[in-house]
C-alpha cells in the first residue's frame, strides 16, 4: 500500500497530465480580425469622391466605343495632382459604378467583402435591369478591377486598383467586391467632395455635363478657367477647340438646368460658373478666411 506522500505525488502527476492534455486538445485562439478601414459616412443622397479623381480625366468625358489601353500613362489633371494609369480608358458611366461601389463600402468597410445584387445596383445608378445591362455592369466592374492608378495629391497618395477584387457568387447570384483600404488616404478631412447624386443622374448619357458637375462640385467658389484648360482636363476627344466650345455650351446649359448654377463664357474664352457652396464648403471658406486674416471674421 502506498504511503500518503506517494499518493499525493501520484495525484499531482495525474492532474498535471490531465491539464496538459486539455491544453493540447484546445485549438489555439485565433488572432483578432483586422479592423475594416472606415470611409467618411456621407448621407444617402450624395456620393463621396476624392477631389483628385474628379479634377482629372481619369474618368473622361469620352464617347462610347472601343477603349484605348493605357500603359502607366499620365492622365490630364488639376494643378498639384499627378495620376498615372495602367488599364483600359474609363468613362463617366464607369464613374457611376465606382461611386456606387464606394457608397456601399462606406458602411460595409474597406478591405471587407461587399455583396450586392446586380438588379439593385443597376437601379441605384439609374440604368435598366435587362440582360444587356447586367453584362455591361460586369464589364464595368472588370474595367475598374483592371485599372491600376498611381495618384499623388499633395501629401495624399494611393497606388493600386480602383477595385481590388470582384467576382460573382454563383450560389447566391450576388456580386462581391473588395476595395483596397489604402484608398482611404485620398480622402482625409479635406480631400474629398460630396456630390449630389440626383443631379448626376439627371445628367446621365451626357458625359461632358457629368464631368463638369463633378469638377465644379469640388470647388466652393469656382474661379474662371479657360475653355482650352477644360478641354484638356476632361479628356475630350474633340480634335478642334471650336467644336469643343460648342459642346461645352450645351453641357453647361444642361448642368445649369440640373443644378440651378449659372454660367457664361466671356470674351477672353474664360468659363465662369457661379454656385452656392455646400454647408461643408461654406465652413471651409469661413475657416480659410479666418486662417488667412489671423482672426475672427464675425
Amino acid at each position: 500500500m502506498k504511503s500518503l506522500d506517494e499518493a499525493l505525488a501520484w495525484a499531482r502527476q495525474r492532474a498535471a497530465a490531465a491539464q496538459a492534455s486539455a491544453q493540447a486538445s484546445t485549438p489555439a485562439e485565433a488572432p483578432p480580425p483586422t479592423p475594416a478601414v472606415q470611409l467618411p459616412l456621407w448621407p444617402e443622397p450624395v456620393r463621396g469622391v476624392p477631389n483628385s479623381i474628379l479634377r482629372s480625366a481619369l474618368f473622361g468625358a469620352i464617347r462610347r466605343g472601343k477603349r484605348a489601353f493605357m500603359q502607366r500613362q499620365e492622365i490630364a489633371s488639376y494643378e498639384g495632382v499627378t495620376i498615372l494609369q495602367t488599364g483600359p480608358r474609363l468613362d463617366q458611366a464607369d464613374l457611376d459604378v465606382w461611386e456606387q461601389c464606394l457608397h456601399l463600402a462606406r458602411t460595409g468597410g474597406l478591405g471587407l467583402e461587399i455583396r450586392f445584387t446586380g438588379h439593385g445596383f443597376l437601379k441605384a445608378i439609374g440604368r435598366g435591369t435587362g440582360k444587356s445591362q447586367h453584362e455591361w455592369l460586369k464589364g464595368a466592374l472588370s474595367r475598374l478591377m483592371a485599372s491600376v492608378v498611381e495618384v499623388q495629391d499633395g501629401k495624399r497618395a494611393y497606388a493600386g486598383q480602383l477595385i481590388h477584387h470582384w467576382y460573382r457568387d454563383d450560389d447566391t447570384g450576388r456580386h462581391v467586391i473588395v476595395i483596397n483600404p489604402k484608398i482611404a488616404a485620398l480622402y482625409g478631412s479635406d480631400g474629398w467632395t460630396q456630390t449630389e447624386w440626383g443631379q448626376r443622374l439627371a445628367l446621365k448619357r451626357q458625359p461632358l455635363a457629368q464631368w463638369l458637375h463633378g469638377f465644379y462640385s469640388t470647388h466652393a467658389q469656382p474661379f474662371p478657367i479657360k475653355v482650352q484648360t477644360i478641354h484638356r482636363l476632361c479628356g475630350s476627344e474633340a480634335a478642334r477647340l471650336d467644336h469643343f466650345r460648342s459642346e461645352l455650351r450645351d453641357a453647361l446649359a444642361a448642368l445649369a438646368e440640373a443644378t440651378g448654377w449659372t454660367w457664361d463664357i466671356d470674351g477672353a474664352d474664360l468659363v465662369h460658373v457661379r454656385k452656392q457652396p455646400t454647408a461643408a464648403q461654406a465652413r471651409h471658406l469661413i475657416h480659410r478666411t479666418r486662417h488667412s486674416t489671423g482672426g475672427d471674421t464675425a
